[in-house]
């Protein structure tokens, strides 16, 4: 009877183990904006389950935590507007003002100054998040989308998807210092934390260009291949960059696909099938899991970092376009 007891006891602790090592060691909170059904969905990282559906604006896309977690800011392009959710009752609570048809949008380091591209001005937008005033305008290319800031804070980048630029911009003067030619229709910009190299990923150009940020120069690209795939099909949107800079995931859009990239070599190493249409996506912050945006199927697929594989589909709102989760 003893022995009996003490193999269940053990099996009981195995499993409980089983059970821990398989669960997130932190729950972290999701936003999800669903551009078609107007709705941002909130998704719970440890029951990996959408615990809540925020009604919103028409045609919600960026969509960024403030840098104190306290709030979920998201652009609804139709109202021409940037609404604010509280992070605490998950419910609307404030406007932002921003030019016709906001897209994108960046923050400075403390979290004080917000850069919005409105698409259809051809411009970005400066906002004082403390004081809600719009502080002023910054003229750029035609379809103004990608948006980024220096880790240094001096340089904003902006890419504008007809121009195929990306335009340097002084944070301090608000004045434009470069444009940089990158191929056909450029989606999104993400800095290496060491500052070395901005990645531009070019959507119908099919390629990512490395950017040497001093020399304003591209200093190389990355090429995209998946036997089966007509070349069209493979178009780069969001990229996620890990804390160390060796690794950069790619979303390619309706190739399906997230590519891991080897920052060093700039070559794929592998190529990871989610949901269809993949768009945007962000990291847990303790950097475990990468959540992308799917927007035809609908759905949001969880990759598990360090094992560089897909491990759960969460069915979200319609038309899933940009995430932000709780720092």
């Amino acid at each position: 009877m003893q022995a009996e007891m003490r193999t269940r006891m053990l099996r009981v602790g195995l499993l409980s183990g089983l059970a821990l090592a398989a669960a997130p060691a932190h729950a972290f909170i999701a936003y999800v904006s669903n551009e078609k059904s107007n709705t941002v969905s909130v998704i719970d990282t440890e029951s990996w389950a959408v615990t809540k559906t925020i009604k919103v604006g028409q045609r919600p896309r960026g969509i960024e935590f403030t840098r104190d977690g306290k709030f979920v800011m998201v652009a609804v392009g139709d109202d021409d507007t940037i609404q604010v959710i509280d992070a605490k009752t998950q419910a609307v609570v404030d406007t932002l003002p921003s030019g016709p048809d906001p897209e994108l949008f960046t923050q400075d380091a403390a979290g004080k100054t917000l850069y919005v591209a409105n698409e259809n001005d051809n411009t970005v937008t400066v906002i004082d998040l403390e004081k809600r005033a719009r502080l002023g305008d910054i003229q750029v290319g035609v379809e103004p989308e990608g948006m980024t800031v220096s880790p240094d804070g001096k340089i904003l980048i902006n890419t504008s998807e007809t121009t195929n630029m990306a335009h340097f911009i002084d944070t301090a003067s608000r004045q434009i210092v470069a444009n940089v030619l990158v191929d056909a229709r450029p989606r999104f910009a993400e800095f290496k934390h060491d500052a070395s190299e901005l990645w531009v990923s070019s959507e119908i150009g099919g390629t990512v260009s490395i950017v040497d940020p001093q020399k304003h120069e591209v200093i190389g690209k990355v090429n995209f291949e998946i036997p089966g795939l007509r070349k069209e099909a493979i178009q780069p949107v969001g990229i996620g960059m890990t804390k160390d800079d060796k690794t950069a995931f790619v979303a390619l859009g309706p190739a399906n696909r997230v590519a891991v990239v080897d920052t060093a070599t700039r070559k794929v190493t592998k190529y990871l099938l989610v949901g269809q249409r993949v768009w945007h996506m962000a990291f847990t912050p303790d950097e475990k899991y990468l959540l992308t945006t799917n927007g035809v199927s609908n759905d949001v697929s969880v990759i598990d970092v360090a094992a560089q594989k897909v491990i759960k589909t969460i069915q979200v709102g319609e038309l899933p376009w940009g995430i932000t989760i709780a720092p």
